[in-house]
């Protein structure tokens, strides 16, 4: 599986792993979290990468597929100095990946984990760098949610965020009812650890909490189940007692409980100038040197695992060889013995010696670098032309049709053949048999296969007493359905809500809909229910507000394959604030199969 990893963090690849994904060759795995597992790779030109791939009770999601593929789309735009850019991704085959730049450089979990706190001017720098990377995702329209410390990693020239906007697609499936975790209790928001609105300011609530940790070597909510930590962040204090006093006005004024007390990613950034003695300008001396040790050791890659040699082509014809179907010949080539079967033709694997055409230079491995810093995480390069597509990289070269040696002259077997030709006529029959709708058991099958393959109706999942904000939507998929704004900036009216409520502040029109298939406002006289929803076919995409009265169904029907009854149960909020609907949510999820546009 290539060369030995050279520390622990290069895990060498397992039996169950795959050996290429996307057309790049892997080389190690980096790590495995709740939603997937890393690996290390390269593209042609010897540049290193880190590969997600998704777990397979993910992908088998189709409300995660459709999430997760929004998601990357907008991660693709986010290009900031301290993030790790979206390289290459495919979220459309049998599992979804997603490639990044590798960051040669500890997560800021591990580096507080084996070297303990960091000093103040290293926190001041940290915290100034991933504001800085908010600033930049906020602005593609994705909020973070899952801003931890395993999520920031410690390059030469300061912090890189990592897996921005990717866990909002696991946060919003049914699977995480089933036992999935996906996010860090630990680093959660008030609002996000009671079901609230996630908005930019949760993950100013993270960012004080990373600084803190930095400084601190600990959570300030402190450890202990998840519910109990949960518990604390919605109802008590941080615990701020060991934390530096520069950094109190930072971190205090970020763990506001109100996300309208915390400061903008503008103010962190002066808040932590007026704190530090000396004016903070990023350096390859902002970690302590052990700290910065570390990744000099990530400097030493494995090289990727070589391709597999060609199998031999035979150099005699055996003198009895077996019976098969002639190949057809190339064109402009006339055999003169046995027809040699055309080279199969195999994707290009990146990263791998030997997949480049003759006279290509191969880029040296990366085993031993001449220098002591990297060049590659330097921020913000452009996407690279040669993966247009989802995850299939174009051909670096085309092998070209090579005859086989000739042979001698094939002898005729005029009576294998004829006795090959009735036995196929023999099976034909009894095939054609067995699907005519007559007989005993005949045809029969299909009924029984059929009859095996329906499942039964999903159960009914209720909420009660949603209160959604004016152009908030609600998801279906969602365990439970959390009002949000549409992450991409594109409104709730243009967006991908399962559910909305939009409400025009200039005109005072007020719409109740979906973006994300169809809807129906039930008659007084029709029950709500599975098989009414499934039944009724005068579908519209919104209704005004003033059509709906309190008590009023709705049956929504998403194009993932979600049905829901939506009864409404008012609205609130008065001229010049805010207002609210409320809704009951009687959810099936997956009981239709997804449409396909």
């Amino acid at each position: 599986m290539g060369s030995a990893p050279s520390a622990d963090f290069f895990q060498p690849l397992k039996a169950d792993d795959p050996a290429v994904v996307g057309g790049y060759r892997l080389a190690a795995v980096l790590g495995s979290g709740g939603m997937g597992k890393v690996y290390l790779s390269y593209t042609p030109g010897g540049r290193p990468i880190a590969i997600k791939v998704i777990r397979p009770e993910f992908s088998e999601d189709p409300e995660f597929r459709r999430r997760f593929q929004q998601e990357v789309r907008a991660a693709e735009r986010v290009q900031g100095l301290y993030t790790a850019p979206v390289i290459d991704s495919d979220t459309e085959g049998a599992q979804p990946w997603l490639a990044t730049a590798y960051v040669p450089g500890p997560s800021l979990a591990h580096a507080v984990a084996r070297h303990g706190a960091l000093p103040v001017r290293s926190v001041l720098l940290l915290t100034v760098g991933v504001a800085e990377a908010l600033h930049v995702i906020h602005g593609a329209g994705i909020v973070h949610r899952d801003l931890k410390p395993a999520n920031v990693l410690l390059a030469s020239d300061g912090p890189r965020v990592i897996d921005f906007g990717i866990a909002r697609a696991a946060d919003s499936t049914a699977l995480t009812s089933t036992g999935v975790s996906v996010g860090t209790p630990a680093f959660m928001a008030p609002e996000q650890a009671s079901a609230g609105t996630v908005t930019p300011a949760t993950d100013v609530f993270a960012l004080g909490q990373i600084a803190a940790f930095t400084a601190i070597g600990a959570s300030v909510f402190g450890d202990g189940p998840s519910h109990a930590v949960l518990y604390r962040i919605v109802h008590e204090d941080p615990d701020l007692s060991a934390l530096p006093e520069q950094l109190r006005p930072v971190v205090t004024r970020c763990l506001s409980r109100d996300p309208a007390d915390r400061p903008a990613l503008s103010e962190i950034i002066e808040l932590c100038n007026a704190a530090s003695e000396a004016p903070l300008r990023q350096g390859e001396d902002w970690l302590p040197r052990a700290v910065a040790g570390s990744i000099t050791e990530r400097l030493r890659l494995p090289a990727p695992a070589p391709t597999p040699a060609p199998a031999p082509m035979p150099t005699e014809v055996s003198p009895q060889p077996p019976a098969q179907a002639p190949v057809p010949a190339a064109p402009g080539y006339t055999p003169t013995g046995v027809a040699a079967a055309a080279p199969t033709q195999t994707a290009p694997v990146h990263g791998a010696p030997g997949a480049v055409p003759p006279g290509y230079r191969t880029p040296p491995p990366y085993a031993q670098p001449p220098y002591a810093q990297p060049s590659y995480p330097q921020p913000s390069y452009p996407q690279p032309s040669y993966a247009p597509g989802h995850g299939t990289p174009p051909p670096f070269h085309t092998q070209p049709f090579v005859p086989g040696p000739s042979g001698p002259p094939r002898p005729k077997r005029t009576g294998l053949i004829v006795t090959g030709a009735v036995a196929a006529a023999v099976v034909g029959l009894v095939v054609l048999g067995s699907l005519l709708p007559d007989g005993s058991g005949k045809g029969g099958g299909d009924k029984a296969s059929g009859a095996s393959q329906q499942r039964p109706d999903p159960q009914p999942v209720s909420y009660q007493g949603i209160e959604v904000p004016q152009n908030h939507q609600l998801m279906f998929a969602d365990n439970p359905p959390r009002p949000a704004e549409e992450p991409t900036g594109a409104g709730v009216l243009y967006g991908h809500a399962d559910l909305f409520y939009y409400r025009d502040t200039l005109f005072g029109d007020e719409k109740f809909g979906t973006a994300n298939g169809k809807l129906v406002v039930l008659n007084n006289s029709e029950k709500g229910s599975l098989e009414t929803c499934r039944a009724v076919t005068r579908f519209t995409e919104k209704v005004g507000l003033d059509q709906l009265t309190d008590g009023s169904q709705v049956c929504v029907l998403s194009k993932a394959g979600h049905i829901t009854l939506a009864t409404f149960r008012g609205g609130s909020g008065g001229k010049g604030e805010t207002r609210f609907i409320t809704v009951d949510l009687t959810v099936w999820r997956n009981a239709e199969a997804a449409a396909k546009n």
